[in-house]
């Protein structure tokens, strides 16, 4: 059985993203809200939250248990350092924690993920089932010959 480490995570993602867009419901103000401080607009993407809710349950089951500081440092990036009369390098920032706060709730009413007190979110069994069989699906699919010795 392959597990979510035998397949590429780009692929891994993108059929997790099908399953989560219908299970998950984006708020009306997901659309207008930016993923970070250093990001001028809103996403662009169609399927944004789908896609970043896949992202989050993959990396609470590589990482967990995690909390929500660690995962907006995650998807944080690099904001403009410069001012009017100096310019000064880029300072780090994190990513938006309503957004990765209000998909993780998300994730846990679907009971895919659950709180683990004092120590953050961690995957459930659920969750990892969801995962694997995803997995499976997308090594079946991938005509790479470098991963056949997984299937």
């Amino acid at each position: 059985m392959a597990t979510m480490y035998d397949v590429p995570a780009d692929d891994l993602i993108e059929a997790l993203a099908d399953d989560l867009a219908e299970r998950l419901e984006e708020p009306d103000w997901g659309k207008f809200a930016k993923s970070g401080v250093d990001r001028d607009l809103p996403p662009e993407q169609d399927d944004f939250w789908a896609t970043r809710a896949a992202s989050l349950l993959r990396k609470v089951a590589d990482r967990g248990p995690v909390g929500v500081e660690r995962l907006s440092t995650e998807y944080g990036g690099a904001k403009n350092g410069s001012n009017r009369y100096q310019v000064a390098p880029d300072k780090r920032t994190d990513g938006s924690k309503n957004l990765i706060r209000t998909i993780l709730q998300q994730l846990e009413e679907e009971d895919l993920v659950e709180t683990a007190e004092g120590e953050g979110r961690r995957i459930t069994a659920a969750g990892q089932s969801l995962l694997d069989d995803t997995a499976g699906q997308v090594l079946e699919d991938l005509d790479r010959p470098e991963l056949e010795r997984y299937a």
